[in-house]
């Protein structure tokens, strides 16, 4: 009698359970904008409190995770390594532009990807001089339908090759726009009170698509004016990956 193929396809795979939960952990650090404490993250997860510890001690062992002097929680160090090994020579040409744009601005400029249905900030450099600025942490993402890279993104793409989510009729209108402006803003949609305005990385087929943006609270200047910069850094950067 022949014996049953037990094999399962990948989809069909269970999931582990730990696995999943440590990468919450991960993602909820993440989107945080300051440190949490063990409490925090347990809520935000829904588990116990002894559940998310022996969690937090694993990733801290791999240096995934930080705890400052009050026991408060972020990202580790291990982490900029891991992030630095996606799409390493975008990040690499992109690097000395967002260093730029954020010194000249005086506001942090970083680089977007997308990733199914999300963008996701793959690099991020905060001006050196500002007396305040935003912060937008390497791995914080947020849904493609919300914020100005996400609209950049899309502007670039036809909608057949957008990713499979509800879009109304007036973020497809704002998309519209952005195409035809070449670039898109945003307010209070992922930060409260924050602004951003995004151009989109248009870089040779098989890259991820991407965008570049800068994000400021209060005043700035005009919108078209920091696009311009905005382009002329896409643009070296698309020259230096593709020349």
């Amino acid at each position: 009698m022949p014996m049953a193929d037990d094999r399962r396809p990948p989809t069909e795979a269970p999931a582990s359970q730990t696995l999943s939960r440590g990468i919450r952990i991960l993602e909820i650090l993440a989107d945080a904008r300051e440190p949490l404490t063990i409490d925090e993250v347990a809520r935000l997860m829904g588990v116990h409190r002894s559940i998310a510890y022996r969690l937090v001690r694993t990733l801290e062992g791999h240096a995934l995770v930080s705890r400052d002097s009050a026991g408060r929680l972020a990202l580790g160090a291990r982490m900029a390594a891991l992030a630095a090994g996606v799409a390493p020579d975008l990040q690499s040409e992109a690097l000395p532009e967002l260093t730029a744009v954020a010194n000249e601005l005086g506001m942090t400029c970083f680089l977007a990807i997308l990733d199914r249905d999300e963008c996701i900030t793959l690099a991020s450099v905060e001006p050196r001089h500002a007396v305040a600025s935003v912060a937008q942490r390497p791995g914080a993402r947020h849904p493609i339908t919300v914020g100005a890279p996400s609209k950049a993104i899309l502007s670039a793409l036809p909608p057949r090759d957008w990713p499979v989510v509800a879009v109304g009729d007036a973020l497809r209108d704002e998309i519209a726009e952005a195409a035809i402006r070449g670039y898109a803003t945003s307010h209070d949609e992922v930060i409260p009170t924050v602004q951003a305005v995004s151009v989109p990385l248009r870089l040779r087929g098989g890259s991820r698509p991407a965008a570049i943006a800068v994000v400021h609270v209060g005043g700035a200047p005009a919108s078209a004016d920091i696009a311009a910069r905005l382009h002329r850094s896409a643009a070296a950067i698309r020259e230096a990956l593709e020349g």
